[in-house]
C-alpha cells in the first residue's frame, strides 16, 4: 500500500472509524425502552451471524442459536419485539456513519485537488489553452436532473437530523450531538403513507435551496475568478432540471394540475432564495443611494411569496438591472465594499432565473399512442391503429389546428392535452427555461418523436412556434442499437428539420443505463449505451445537429451510477461532449450531493471531465478500432451468459421467492407504483428497474453489476486475448472504470448470507450459478488489475463499505429470516398471527440495508 493510501486511510480511521465507536455508545445511554440492552444484544448478534457463516449455518439457525444462547426469550412475539428493536438501533447506527463521513467530506477530498476548477486552472496555464476553455464555456453546461425515482428510503425529517448531525460532528459539538442522537432515537423511519408528487418535490426542493443554491452559487463565482475573460455568465455551466411533479410515465398520480402546483413552488423557492439573500445585503449595504434600491427589491420579492394574488410579477431582468445598479454605485463611490457579495448574487441569479430548475415532462410512447388512437377516431380521419407508419406520418403532418372536440375525450386524452398546455403557461410565469423538454418513454421509432409533436400542435402550440426539445429516451438494447436508424429517419423529416432549426439545430437524446443493464446485462447496457452515443454522434454531424446525450443513470453501477465523472472525463472525441446531462436519484442526491461541500466538489468534477475532455484529449477517440473490437466481443460473451441466466425458467421466481421484492411496494418511498401495467402476474418487462436491481442488492448477490463479466473475460483469456484487455485496462479510462464500478458491485456481495438456497431442489442451480460467477468475474478481474483484492485502488470506498456492511449483516440475516418464515407459511399453509409482523420485518429491513449501500437502488 503507498504512503498516499495509508495517509488516506489514516484520516478515514480519525475522521470516522474512531469517532463511530464513540458516538455509537451514546446509542446505549439514550432514555429509552430497553435500550442498553438492545445494544450489547445486538453486538452479540453480530458476532453470531460472523461466526455462524463462517460455519455455513442459515439465517434461520443463526437467530435460533442466538436467542438460545443470549436471551430467555422462547415466546415468539418476544422475540420478533427484539428484532424489530435491532432493526431501529442499525437504523440509526447507519445514520450517524452517514453523518460522520458527511463531516469529514471535506478532509477526506482534497477540495483543490484532481478534478476540481482549480485542477482546470493550473492545466489551461500549463498549456496556454485560454481561447479554447473560451469557446468552450459559451455553450458547454452540466445539467444535473432531480428525479422522483423511489431510492430514497430516508424520509425528511431523517434527511434533516443528518445534515444537523454533520454539522454539529464537524464543529465536535458533543451536547449538540447528543442531542441529536436523543432525537433520531424518537423519529420514525418509516411512512405510514405514501408520498404523494408533490411531497416527492417538495423532499427535492430542500436540496436546491439547502445544497445546490449556495454550492453552484460558489462554483459561478470560482469560475468568474479564476476565468475572468473565459467565463460567460450568461451561458450557465450549472442546470438544474426537475422530474418530481413532471414525470408523468407509469404515475398515474402526476397530473397538469400537479405539474402547475410544482412549478408555482419552484418559482416560490428560488424567489425566497433571493428574497433571504437581499436581507443579508441589506445589514452589509447600508450605504446611501444603495439602502433604498435594495429596500424596493425587498419589498417586491416579499409580495410575490407572501401577498397571494400579487399582480405585479417581478423579473429576472428587473433582478438584475437591480442588482447591477447596485454593483455600479459600490464601486465607484463606495471603494468596491462588499462587491463580491453582489456579484455572488447577481452569478446566482443568472443560473436559476425565476424557475430554479428546469421542469421535465416524461411520458411513455403508449400512451401518446393510445391518446392519438381517440383523437384520430374523434376528428373521424380513420383507424390509426390500423395505419402502418407511412399512414401515421402522413396524419401526423396534415395536424395543423387545435383539438376542439376535447370535451367527449377520455379523461387521459384530456389530462395529457393539457399537461402540454401547462408547459406554456409555465414559460410564461417562470420563464422559458421553466419547462422546454418533453421525454418520451420506450421510445423506438420516428413516429414516436412526431406523435409528440403533434399533440403540442393539439394542444394550441404554433407549429413554427414549439418552444420546447421533443426528447427521445432509448432503453433496452435494441432500442439503442437501432436508435441512430430511428434519429437518421427523423432528421430526414422535414417538418422536424424545420423545428430543430428553431431550437438551434440542437437535439437532446436520452439513454437509459437501469432498464439497459435489466436487459442486457452490465457489459452489454455500456457498451450498447457508448456505441449508440457513437454513431448518433456521426450521424447528428451529417445532419447538421448537435446532439446531447442526457444519461438516465440510477445511483448504484448496474443502474449507470458508480464513478459517473470518470466516465464522461474518458470520452473521446469520437463521443459528442457539448453538454453533460444526468439524472440524480434518490438516495444519489444524499450520498453525492448532500452537503455544500460534497456537491460542490461532485459537480466541479463533472464540469472538468467535461471541459478537460475536450481541452486536453487532443482529438483521440475513445478506443481505437481494435479496442472496440475488443470490448465488443467481451461484452456479446457477457451478454450470451446474461441472457443464459435470464431464460432460466425460475429465474423470476427465484427473486420473488429469495428476495423482498414482492414488499417492495409496502415501503411507502415514492409515489409511483413497482412495476408497468396493471396485470398481477410478474414479468421481467413490466418490473421497474429500480426494485429490480433493489432486491438482487438487498440479497447480497448484486446479479446486475457483475454478471456475465467473468465468463467473458474466461472466454478472452482461452482465445488468447487477456493480454489485450489487459493492455486495454491500463490505457483506457473508459474500461478501467467500467471494471472499477463492477468490482464496487462485488465488493457489496456476501454469497453466505443465501448460501442455504444452494441445494434448493428449484433454486439450487441458479443461486449455485451466480456464485460461480462471482468467484469467476472477482478471479479475472484481479488477474486483469494486478490486485490481490476488490477496490484496491480506492482504499477510502474500500473501508467504508466493509464498515457499512458489516452494520448492516444483523439486519439482512433477519430479513433472510423472516422471508424464510413468511414463505413456510404459505408453502404449507400455516394460519399465524405473526405472520403480517414477519412481512412488515422485511420491509422494515429493506430501509436500513438499502441506506447502508448509500447507491443500492
Amino acid at each position: 500500500m503507498s504512503s498516499f493510501s495509508s495517509n488516506e486511510l489514516a484520516k478515514f480511521t480519525n475522521e470516522v472509524g474512531i469517532r463511530y465507536q464513540l458516538y455509537n455508545s451514546l446509542f446505549t445511554s439514550l432514555p429509552f425502552h430497553r435500550i442498553e440492552k438492545t445494544g450489547i444484544l445486538l453486538s452479540l448478534l453480530q458476532s453470531n451471524c460472523e461466526e455462524g457463516f463462517k460455519k455455513k449455518m442459515n439465517p434461520s439457525q443463526i437467530l435460533e442459536e442466538f436467542f438460545s444462547r443470549h436471551t430467555t426469550y422462547t415466546n415468539e412475539q418476544q422475540q420478533l419485539d427484539v428484532l424489530f428493536r435491532f432493526v431501529q438501533y442499525v437504523e440509526r447506527q447507519v445514520v450517524l456513519f452517514d453523518a460522520l463521513e458527511d463531516a469529514a467530506f471535506p478532509k477526506l477530498n482534497d477540495m483543490q485537488g484532481i478534478g476540481t476548477l482549480k485542477h482546470l486552472e493550473t492545466e489551461v496555464h500549463q498549456t496556454k489553452r485560454f481561447n479554447q476553455l473560451q469557446k468552450k464555456l459559451k455553450d458547454f453546461c452540466v445539467r444535473l436532473v432531480l428525479t422522483a425515482h423511489p431510492t430514497q428510503f430516508y424520509p425528511d425529517s431523517v434527511l434533516g437530523i443528518i445534515n444537523d448531525l454533520s454539522k454539529a460532528i464537524a464543529e465536535n459539538n458533543l451536547n449538540q450531538i447528543n442531542i441529536y442522537l436523543q432525537q433520531l432515537g424518537k423519529t420514525a423511519f418509516f411512512k405510514k403513507q405514501k408520498p404523494t408528487p408533490y411531497d416527492e418535490a417538495v423532499s427535492l426542493i430542500w436540496y436546491l435551496e439547502n445544497v445546490f443554491y449556495p454550492a453552484s452559487g460558489r462554483i459561478a463565482n470560482t469560475l468568474r475568478a479564476q476565468f475572468p475573460d473565459q467565463y460567460d455568465p450568461e451561458n450557465n455551466v450549472i442546470r438544474m432540471g426537475f422530474w418530481p411533479g413532471g414525470d408523468r410515465d407509469g404515475n398515474p398520480f402526476v397530473t397538469s394540475e400537479i405539474t402547475a402546483k410544482v412549478a408555482q413552488a419552484l418559482r416560490g423557492s428560488i424567489i425566497k432564495c433571493y428574497y433571504l439573500d437581499i436581507r443579508k445585503l441589506k445589514r452589509r449595504l447600508t450605504f446611501e443611494g444603495v439602502d433604498t434600491k435594495l429596500l424596493d427589491l425587498e419589498n417586491k420579492l416579499y409580495n410575490n411569496i407572501f401577498i397571494p394574488g400579487y399582480t405585479t410579477d417581478i423579473t429576472k431582468e428587473e433582478i438584475l438591472e437591480t442588482l447591477h445598479a447596485i454593483r455600479e454605485i459600490i464601486l465607484f463611490n463606495h471603494n468596491g465594499l462588499f462587491l463580491k457579495m453582489v456579484d455572488g448574487l447577481i452569478n446566482r441569479v443568472h443560473l436559476f432565473g425565476l424557475y430554479f430548475a428546469s421542469l421535465d415532462i416524461r411520458q411513455d410512447s403508449s400512451v401518446h399512442t393510445k391518446v392519438l388512437s381517440e383523437i384520430c377516431n374523434i376528428l373521424g380521419a380513420g383507424n390509426y391503429d390500423d395505419m402502418n407508419d407511412e399512414a401515421k406520418i402522413n396524419w401526423l403532418s396534415s395536424i395543423h389546428t387545435p383539438l376542439q372536440q376535447i370535451e367527449s375525450a377520455s379523461p387521459i386524452v384530456k389530462d395529457t392535452i393539457e399537461s402540454v398546455k401547462t408547459i406554456k403557461k409555465i414559460q410564461v410565469e417562470n420563464g422559458r427555461p421553466g419547462s422546454e423538454r418533453y421525454i418520451i418513454s420506450q421510445c423506438n421509432s420516428a413516429v414516436d418523436i412526431l406523435e409528440v409533436f403533434a399533440l403540442f400542435v393539439l394542444s394550441g402550440w404554433k407549429r413554427d412556434a414549439i418552444s420546447v426539445d421533443i426528447i427521445p429516451l432509448f432503453e433496452t438494447i435494441d432500442d439503442l442499437r437501432n436508435a441512430a436508424a430511428v434519429m437518421q429517419a427523423l432528421y430526414s423529416f422535414p417538418l422536424y428539420s424545420e423545428h430543430l432549426k428553431r431550437r438551434g439545430n440542437k437535439q437532446t437524446v436520452m439513454l437509459g443505463f437501469s432498464d439497459g443493464t435489466k436487459d442486457g446485462g452490465y457489459l452489454m447496457a455500456n457498451y450498447s449505451i457508448f456505441k449508440a452515443k457513437k454513431e448518433l454522434t456521426s450521424i447528428s454531424a451529417k445532419f447538421g445537429v448537435e446532439v446531447v446525450f442526457f444519461d438516465g443513470r440510477g445511483g448504484p453501477p448496474a443502474r449507470g451510477g458508480g464513478k459517473t465523472h470518470k466516465f464522461y472525463a474518458s470520452m473521446g472525441s469520437d463521443i459528442a461532449n457539448k453538454e453533460i446531462e444526468l439524472t440524480v436519484q434518490g438516495q444519489t442526491v444524499s450520498s453525492n450531493f448532500g452537503t455544500i461541500d460534497a456537491a460542490q466538489f461532485n459537480i466541479e468534477q463533472l464540469i472538468h471531465a467535461g471541459l478537460g475532455n475536450e481541452l486536453f484529449s487532443d482529438g483521440l477517440s475513445t478506443f481505437s478500432q481494435q479496442e472496440q473490437e475488443l470490448i465488443q466481443h467481451l461484452s456479446e460473451e457477457s451478454f450470451r451468459s446474461y441472457a443464459k441466466l435470464k431464460s432460466n425458467p425460475y429465474f423470476l421466481d427465484y427473486l420473488y421467492h429469495a428476495s423482498p421484492l414482492r414488499f417492495y411496494a409496502e415501503t411507502n418511498i415514492g409515489s409511483r407504483p413497482a412495476k408497468r401495467g396493471a396485470s398481477s402476474k410478474l414479468s421481467l418487462q413490466d418490473l421497474r428497474a429500480i426494485p429490480f436491481v433493489g432486491a438482487w442488492s438487498q440479497m447480497k448477490q448484486n446479479v446486475t453489476g457483475y454478471y456475465g463479466v467473468g465468463t467473458a473475460l474466461k472466454i478472452m483469456e482461452e482465445r488468447g486475448m487477456f493480454q489485450d484487455l489487459k493492455n486495454l485496462y491500463q490505457r483506457s479510462s473508459f474500461f478501467k472504470t467500467l471494471m472499477d464500478n463492477c468490482e464496487m458491485a462485488m465488493k457489496k456481495c456476501f454469497f453466505p448470507l443465501t448460501a442455504f438456497l444452494s441445494d434448493h431442489p428449484r433454486y439450487g442451480e441458479l443461486w449455485r450459478d451466480m456464485e460461480e460467477e462471482f468467484e469467476l468475474t472477482k478471479k479475472y478481474i484481479l488477474l486483469l488489475s494486478g490486485k490481490t483484492e476488490l477496490m484496491a485502488d480506492y482504499p477510502i470506498e474500500q473501508i467504508s463499505i466493509q464498515t457499512r456492511e458489516r452494520i448492516v449483516l444483523p439486519i439482512a440475516t433477519i430479513q433472510q429470516f423472516a422471508i424464510t418464515k413468511v414463505r413456510e407459511m404459505e408453502e404449507k399453509n400455516i394460519p399465524s398471527p405473526h405472520r403480517t409482523s414477519y412481512e412488515k420485518l422485511v420491509m422494515r429491513c429493506s430501509f436500513g440495508i438499502i441506506n447502508a449501500g448509500r447507491n443500492s437502488a
